[in-house]
């Protein structure tokens, strides 16, 4: 469709307006083309001809439709212009009172000059998690973005923070960065979330001031990199600053402030710590004053200070660095007070008694005369001299400032500094999120270079920002596969060169600012040679000759060129920079300090040049702030081209700061300024509007035809009609998941839609019209027939009707009716006979039915009762033997396992040993080094002693030709004394000053020998250390070696217990001789080690004899010295004694006995392996009698049971021959048992006494070690054989581990083959069980006739008690079964509710019972510490938590059942107050299992919100449930990358239900109490209430009447589900009434009072802000509906002011009702419930 048929009847236009910069106008006459005039009509009446353009015909602008104004994206607009974007963000600002606006990738940001409830906790926590497109526009929402993308796409991030002074930028950022605070909080101790945030109030104060614009105007950028680690939680910050306004320092204009800190600083002058810096009133310092007004309305300088000084320690910053801060800046408040008097026109001066001059060197520690001389007075260094030239009063004015500029801007530094240090945590970055603050572009009357820097910093965001959103769009549509096209924008590339290019103008400024006498005039006439008339964006002022143009991509921007020079250089007179280096107060002197690079010739003598030279510059100051902050800016260009950018553009509304006033003017060159109208412009080029194919399809749905609509493929659908209703096939572009339209196509699209809605609209009025008209007629006509008739009757009757006629007439109706009477009762008594009879036959008919079915269901029952009882015994005995056999199987694996374990470990002691011999070795190699080093240091230290000789002599002749030469000096004043006297003096000065050079040359000679001596020291006591420390590290090797072999007798150990398992398993007769193999392959195993013992004996005896023959033969001297320590040898070297010699041999014999000594315990750790061995078979010698002893136990048992069987079966005779036989074998076996353990004590007594014999001779042998241990010598070579012999040994203890592997094996055979045996046995158990009953049904039925006999006697049954006997070390398996391994699906657990509780209290009872506290108190923390373990373990399994908080409950009860306690046995029967607890009060435990359970239910609760908190928002709310009612609406840019419609799962208010249905239905089938069941539903309802209506809160697209029809649908299915599980007593559907309310407030007419009063009748569950915020929020679907007006939102607002109220938008969806847990005993009876034995419980008995 052409764009000029749009301009139709009754469309409506923008056009200009000089107050308004737009209005709107209606058109009354179709445009065509060629027309020079378009017919308008104003909205206020006013009829106007608008002029069109003869050459251009460009036509106004045309307005979007009612339906699109006040979208949260602007790209969503049909018509993308400047007066579309302007009307929106009024209508939403103004209207609607919301502040924030996308347009694309910015967020709009209008400053509300208000406080708004809509930064809390609780909003913050809304927007977390949530896409970006799925809310309404807000600050949150991008941080939230921002952090989701770093934490997705693992990329840092940065959020551009940009705008005029007083439009908010300080305040976004600072909730930015209070937003990542929140949401990533890491839960450790040191509180970095609290420390960045901290930063904020410190920066603000020392940067922030009170503008005309703004009552805290950021005066600096600041871009603050917030650090995540891995987890992406804030692990510190780093902050950079650009381009502080200096200048404020000492000059503000008219209603303007300095610094915050500042006046802080004056208000706390009466604080004790601030006495000393004799601080004044804010009003009497120049520097604060200069404003006029030194105090902004409610703002409270002093506390502001107590909140800057709490930030600081917060950040770690001590007291100290804060008091000498505020000197600083006290000291900067004097200077500024400091009087410069003027001594004649070129002379000025500084009064000695100036108090505030005192006062400033005394707080920074200078010297009070220089400051006072430099601040008049200017060095001036020529060639030949140096020129102290006074200075004017001006010149010495700016001195000053400048002095206090510098100074402030260092300090300014430093705190940042400090700030970043203390923002340092430890811990590697993974990403960061930068928050940039920084100004916008600037325009004033009077620009100058501050306004220069701030635009040329923009024009580089806004070049950056163009780049970034070309794209943007260049990546979508290549994701839609949608043909790209060039779209032409404002590329500001030309102005950037212009600024910064070479030869541009700040290389000019800075060629300038090199000359000393460049002045601005002079660099301003460069500019204009080099650009005027050749470049187009440089231009020169009609008026004016000091000023310049420059057309920036905002506006034109003329700048004055006074003070540029100046600024640039930011210069200081380089006397004051010294008087300021030489302070002794360390932090000024620090800010004035230059880095001199260090030489290493820097300690050689210093020559004075003849002549003095020109002193350079400060090399601080050669940098220009030009050169500088462009710099920077590269800096900071480069890192947000490396991070994803998020824009948020900040909007000043008007310029009286009055809240929700818009100025159109002004918000108009802040749009263009900021970029948000070229963003505009770039998508309004291409397809700005973009529908997803579902979003279309139920928006356009109406205009399809049938045959469309029957279509199953929607995306085709949608392809069909809109080639049938747009024929440019340009205007519009099919992607893979949207369609993308043309500028104007979605509003043409709206218009057929209203047509076709009113021509709807029209036909239902012309049908229901002519309906009730019709039917208004057809009523009029029946009356009207009616009394015709009526009136017609009566003329007839009386014309016809006479007195004989109206007596027949009534005769023949008595005659009638008394005829009729006697026909029906006839009738009647007919019909009552045959029903009675009927009756009677079939009710003795139905009577035998019932009797035939009652026979057959009793015969039925009593075949099913034998039937089933066969059964359960045949699967009882099944799942008998299956349980053995899984036993059995299981506990080989165990066995199995243990052993695998074992062999692992000997593996790595093996690998340990070998590491350990190596390191061994590595350690003998570097001992031997360190000999050879400390022989080395000893030659290196004879020879530093030779070289100090050396250098002692020639020192010695020095001073003797120096004496000489000083006599023939005095020979030579003596002669020349009485000539030349002076000249003479001069000599003898030069002299002494020679002799002062070389007596100091000497010391310093003197002085680096003893530090050479003092190294040389220190170097020797270093290798001493390492000596010693490598004889300790030899040392634990030993006793590493001792804690191996303790380890392998551990082993040994673990052995026999296996061996102790096996024999325990086997408790058969055949395992004797399994056992005898056992001890013969110890005896084997003993016969080695004794073996070995005698070899090792052996060697020993070897090396002793060897030892003693070196002693006899005589020590060689070079064997004594080489056992002599260094000292020793020093000591021999310099006074050449031979005595030392003795002491190297005492050092050598005391190292064999340190051989000696380890020989002694490693013969002694052998005797204890062989005690070991020892007891190891004494261990298994008990054994074996224990076995024995539970032979005999078993044998007594049987023989018990055959003496039973003989004293029963007396009377069967062929049954005594079996019992001989079993008593027989008994004694067979009775007897080989007592042979074979004879045998044994045999066998163990001989290895006894062998093994006491073999400790004997040890220890003799031991003895005589002990005697000669003084006499041994240690050798090197010793060493090495040790080591051999431990390899040896570590070989042995291969061998060994081969040896117990093999022994394992047999080990593993054996207990197979006992399995097999035992399945064998228990077969046969089986067999004589059968036997066994089979006898005893014969012995009963040989005594029934006896009993016959005798009288009947009644059976008593067997009478429980309710209690559970378990032993002690059962009470693990017991919480292991109940607690731990419990299913809460299982069959068995479900049918009883509790029955884990029960029988948890019955084994309670039984220890309550026995009296035992210990058992008690054990089993009952044992419970307690299960169910612990079992919560924490399955934290996010819901079954499991409503299992144990069921049972938790049950078990609760039961303890107050059973307590004995009056109240709570009211309701017990007699029988279950007998079974009351006896001994113990366990109201403690109550108490512990009462926190429990509310842990438990606070646990359970949050799985459950988890759980539905996903569905609650698309369920409730984004849902459709009435079909047919659609309230799908064009979306912009953010959320097609977050559409709800993507293939995802797709929840539905049949999705809350069906998950409530299953909470619910767990929870009854754990048996939970029925108040608790509600109150978790009312907690959950609860929870859909307050997160569905903070979504509405949150949503501007929620707001609409048919959104309110769906809300009240899904609370109805609610309430139906409530009333289906009877749960309507549970007052859930109160806590939804908020939400309710809301619903009805949506649907509601809202036009008149009384519909203003009914609402804040009806809606007593909202508050007043939550009203007016949904009023505000109100968004029509259609045309049909009306926009609430802002006057029926303040008639709201009048009324609800007296209503007393939460003043929170958000309800607190974390809200937790209080649990209660009610008493409900139990009414289950303890003595008749039965263990299931799928419990696996067959350890506890009922007693």
């Amino acid at each position: 469709m052409a764009l000029t048929e749009l301009y139709a009847k009754y469309n409506r236009v923008w056009i200009p307006d000089p107050e308004d910069v737009w209005k709107s106008a209606e058109i009354l006459k179709d445009y065509k083309a060629g027309e020079n005039v378009l017919e308008l009509q104003l909205e206020d009446g006013t009829e106007l001809k608008y002029p069109l353009d003869s050459v251009k015909k460009e036509l106004p602008p045309l307005r979007n439709p009612d339906i699109l104004v006040g979208e949260n994206d602007l790209t969503a607009l049909s018509y993308l212009h400047e007066p579309a974007v302007l009307h929106n963000l009024k209508v939403r600002f103004v209207d609607s009172k919301i502040i924030y606006t996308y347009c694309g990738i910015i967020l709009v940001a209008i400053n509300p000059y208000k406080q708004l409830p809509i930064y809390g906790d609780a909003i913050i926590h809304a927007y977390s998690g949530q896409n970006m497109g799925d809310m309404d526009p807000h600050i949150f929402a991008v941080a939230e973005e921002a952090y989701k993308q770093m934490a997705r796409n693992n990329k840092n991030q940065s959020i551009i923070v940009s705008g005029e002074s007083g439009a908010g930028k300080t305040v976004s950022a600072r909730y930015a960065m209070r937003y990542f605070a929140t949401v990533s909080k890491s839960g450790s101790k040191s509180h970095v979330e609290d420390k960045v945030l901290a930063s904020n109030p410190i920066t603000e104060a020392i940067g922030n001031a009170k503008t005309t614009r703004n009552d805290n105007s950021s005066r600096f950028g600041k871009y603050t990199e917030i650090s995540f680690d891995r987890r992406y939680q804030i692990i510190g910050a780093n902050m950079r600053t650009y381009l502080l306004e200096k200048s404020r320092v000492v000059f503000q204009s008219e209603n303007e402030r300095n610094y915050h800190i500042f006046y802080q600083l004056c208000a706390s002058a009466d604080q004790p710590e601030f006495k000393k810096l004799k601080l004044l009133s804010a009003d009497e310092f120049r520097y604060t004053c200069m404003g006029g007004k030194t105090f902004i309305d409610g703002v409270d300088d002093k506390a502001d200070m107590v909140e800057t000084r709490r930030t600081f320690s917060l950040l770690g910053l001590k007291e100290d660095f804060q008091m000498d801060v505020f000197k600083v800046l006290a000291g900067i408040l004097h200077l500024g007070n400091v009087e410069v008097k003027a001594v004649g026109d070129d002379k000025s001066s500084v009064s000695s008694s100036d108090k505030h001059l005192a006062m400033f060197c005394e707080l920074l520690d200078v010297s009070e005369e220089n400051v006072s001389r430099w601040l008049c007075s200017r060095k001036i260094v020529l060639v030949s001299e140096t020129v102290v030239k006074p200075m004017p009063v001006h010149r010495a004015i700016n001195a000053r400032d400048a002095l206090a500029k510098q100074i402030y801007s260092h300090l300014f530094d430093c705190i940042i500094l400090r700030i970043n240090t203390a923002l340092k945590f430890p811990g590697k970055q993974h990403t960061f999120i930068g928050v940039l603050d920084i100004y916008g572009f600037e325009t004033f009357e009077m620009n100058n270079f501050e306004q220069f820097c701030i635009n040329y910093a923009n024009e580089k965001l806004q070049q950056q920002f163009n780049l970034h959103v070309f794209k943007l769009e260049q990546e979508e549509y290549m994701k839609e596969d949608i043909p790209w096209t060039l779209i032409d924008f404002y590329d500001n590339q030309p102005v950037i060169d212009l600024i910064e290019a070479k030869m541009g103008i700040l290389d000019l400024l800075d060629e300038e600012c090199l000359f000393p006498q460049g002045t601005d005039q002079n660099w301003l006439q460069k500019l204009y040679n080099n650009y005027l008339d050749k470049n187009p964006l440089f231009e020169k002022p009609r008026m004016s000759n000091a000023s310049f143009v420059i057309q920036h991509f905002a506006d034109k921007v003329e700048y004055n060129c006074k003070g540029f020079l100046e600024k640039n250089r930011d210069t200081m007179y380089e006397e004051l920079v010294d008087v300021m280096r030489s302070s002794k107060f360390h932090l000024l002197a620090n800010f004035f300090q230059e880095e001199e690079p260090t030489s290493p010739f820097s300690k050689s003598i210093k020559f004075k040049p003849a002549r003095p030279g020109v002193k350079p510059a400060n090399k601080q100051l050669r940098t220009t702030v030009g050169n500088k902050f462009r710099s920077s800016l590269y800096l900071l260009m480069e890192t947000l081209n490396a991070t994803t950018p998020h824009y948020v553009r900040c909007i000043k509304p008007n310029e009286d700061k009055l809240p929700f006033e818009y100025d159109s003017k002004r918000v108009v060159q802040q749009l263009r300024a900021c970029g948000v109208l070229e963003t505009i412009h770039i998508s309004a080029q291409s397809y700005p509007s973009r529908w997803t194919y579902i979003e279309f399809y139920s928006r356009y749905s109406i205009l399809m035809t049938q045959q469309e609509l029957l279509l199953n493929d929607k995306k085709q659908t949608c392809k069909t009609v809109l080639q049938r209703l747009i024929h440019d096939s340009n205007q519009y572009k099919f992607g893979r998941t949207k369609i993308f339209f043309r500028a104007g196509q979605v509003a043409y699209l709206e218009k057929l839609r209203s047509d076709r809605l009113r021509g709807a609209c029209i036909t239902i009025q012309k049908n229901l019209r002519g309906w009730t008209q019709r039917r208004k007629f057809l009523r009029m006509r029946e009356a009207a027939i009616v009394l015709q008739q009526y009136v017609r009757g009566q003329r007839k009757i009386r014309q016809t009707i006479t007195a004989a006629t109206l007596k027949r007439v009534w005769a023949s109706i008595v005659i009638q009716k008394y005829c009729r009477g006697y026909l029906v009762r006839r009738i009647y008594h007919l019909i009552q006979a045959a029903t009675i009879t009927i009756q009677a036959y079939a009710r003795g008919w139905l009577a035998r039915t019932r009797y035939r079915k009652m026979v057959q269901e009793q015969k039925a029952v009593v075949l099913q009762k034998y039937a089933r009882a066969w059964l359960a015994r045949r699967h009882f005995q099944s799942i008998r033997r299956v349980v053995l056999n899984v036993q059995l199987s299981y506990r080989v694996q165990q066995l199995r396992k243990k052993l695998e374990e074992q062999n692992k470990e000997n593996h790595g002691l093996l690998e340990r040993l070998t590491g350990l011999a190596n390191a061994h070795a590595q350690d003998v190699e570097k001992l031997q080094k360190l000999e050879s080093d400390l022989k080395k240091s000893v030659a290196e230290k004879k020879t530093f002693e030779e070289v100090a000789k050396q250098s002692k002599e020639e020192t010695n002749q020095l001073i003797a030709q120096l004496q000489a030469q000083n006599g023939s000096l005095v020979q030579e004043k003596q002669n020349l004394e009485k000539h030349l006297q002076e000249r003479t003096q001069e000599l003898k000065d030069g002299a002494d000053e020679l002799r002062k050079k070389l007596l100091e040359d000497l010391e310093t000679e003197q002085r680096h020998r003893k530090i050479l001596e003092n190294n040389f020291e220190i170097q020797k006591e270093e290798y001493d250390k390492q000596i010693e420390a490598l004889k300790e590290e030899i040392k634990t090797l030993r006793e590493e070696n001792i804690v191996l072999r303790e380890q392998n007798q551990e082993e040994q150990q673990f052995k026999a217990d296996l061996q102790k398992q096996l024999a325990q398993l086997s408790k058969e007769v055949k395992v004797i001789p399994e056992l005898q193999k056992e001890i013969e392959a110890l005896e084997n195993q003993k016969s080695v080690l004794d073996r070995r013992m005698k070899e090792q004996k052996h060697e020993t005896r070897v090396k002793m004899s060897e030892i003693t023959r070196q002693l006899l033969t005589g020590i060689q001297e070079e064997e004594l010295l080489s056992r002599m320590s260094t000292e020793d040898l020093e000591q021999i070297n310099e006074d050449g004694e031979i005595l030392f010699a003795y002491e190297g041999l005492r050092k050598a014999t005391r190292v064999l006995e340190n051989h000696s000594r380890v020989q002694k315990e490693s013969f002694e750790s052998e005797i204890e392996t062989l005690k070991y061995q020892n007891e190891h078979l004494q261990n298994e010698n008990n054994e074996l009698q224990k076995l024995f002893q539970e032979e005999n136990n078993v044998n007594d048992s049987i023989r018990q049971e055959v003496s039973r069987l003989a004293t029963e079966n007396m009377i069967i005779p062929q049954f005594k021959q079996q019992i001989s036989e079993l008593q027989r074998q008994k004694q067979d076996l009775e007897n080989r048992l007592k042979e074979q353990a004879i045998e044994m004590r045999g066998k163990m007594e001989e290895i006894s006494n062998d093994l006491r014999s073999n400790l004997e001779e040890e220890s003799s042998q031991r003895r005589l070690l002990e005697l000669q241990r003084e006499t041994f010598e240690k050798e090197k070579q010793e060493l090495m054989e040790k080591i051999g012999d431990k390899e040896e040994e570590n070989a042995q203890l291969k061998k060994q581990n081969q040896t117990e592997s093999e022994a394992k094996n047999r080990l593993r055979q054996e207990a197979s083959r006992l399995i097999a045996e035992n399945m064998d046995f228990e077969e046969q158990i089986d067999v004589k069980d059968r036997l066994i009953k089979k006898l005893q049904n014969q012995i009963q039925g040989l005594r029934m006739p006896e009993k016959a006999n005798h009288i009947q006697a009644p059976l008593l049954p067997k009478e429980y008690l309710g209690m559970l006997e378990y032993k002690k070390e059962d009470e693990l398996k017991l919480i292991k079964n109940i607690i731990l391994e419990m299913k809460p699906r299982g069959v068995v657990v479900n049918m009883i509710p509790g029955l884990p509780a029960h029988l948890l209290f019955m084994c309670v009872r039984y220890a309550d019972y026995l009296n035992d506290a210990t058992k008690l108190k054990s089993l009952m923390n044992a419970i307690i510490s299960g169910i612990k373990q079992v919560i924490t373990d399955h934290q996010e399994d819901f079954e499991t938590l409503s299992f144990w908080l069921s049972n938790s409950c049950h078990m609760l009860n039961c303890l107050k059942q059973y307590s004995g306690e009056e109240e709570f046995m009211k309701h017990n029967t007699a029988r279950q107050n007998k079974n009351c607890l006896k001994n113990f009060d366990l109201s403690e435990h109550r108490q512990i299992f009462s926190d429990l359970a509310i842990r438990i239910h606070h646990q359970f609760t949050t799985v459950m919100e988890n759980n539905l908190m996903p569905m609650i928002v698309p369920g409730m709310l984004e849902h459709e449930s009435l079909q047919g009612i659609s309230s799908m609406k064009p979306t912009g840019f953010r959320k097609r990358s977050s559409s709800i419609y993507e293939d995802t799962e797709v929840y539905t208010i049949s999705s809350i239900l069906q998950q409530l249905g299953y909470f619910h239905t767990a929870m009854c089938q754990h048996g939970m109490d029925p108040e608790l069941i509600k109150q978790a539903v009312k907690q959950l309802f609860y929870l859909i209430g307050a997160v569905a209506l903070n979504s509405i809160f949150l949503r501007k697209d929620m707001c609409s009447c048919r959104k309110g029809m769906q809300i009240r649908c899904n609370l109805s299915y609610l309430e139906e589900w409530l009333k289906e599980k009877n749960l309507q007593q549970s007052n859930a559907m109160d806590t939804m009434e908020p939400l309710s309310q809301a619903a009805w407030l949506l649907q509601v007419n809202k036009s008149t009072d009384e519909d203003a009063k009914e609402i804040c009748a009806r809606c007593s569950g909202l508050s007043a802000v939550q009203i007016v915020k949904i009023l505000n929020s109100y968004t029509p679907i259609d045309d049909f509906e009306k926009r609430v007006s802002p006057s029926f939102v303040r008639k709201v607002q009048s009324i609800l002011q007296e209503r007393e109220g939460n003043p929170q938008l958000m309800l607190d969806a974390k809200y937790r009702f209080q649990v209660t847990f009610p008493f409900n005993p139990s009414p289950q009876a303890l003595e008749v419930i039965q263990v299931p034995s799928s419990l696996k419980l067959g350890f506890l008995t009922r007693i």
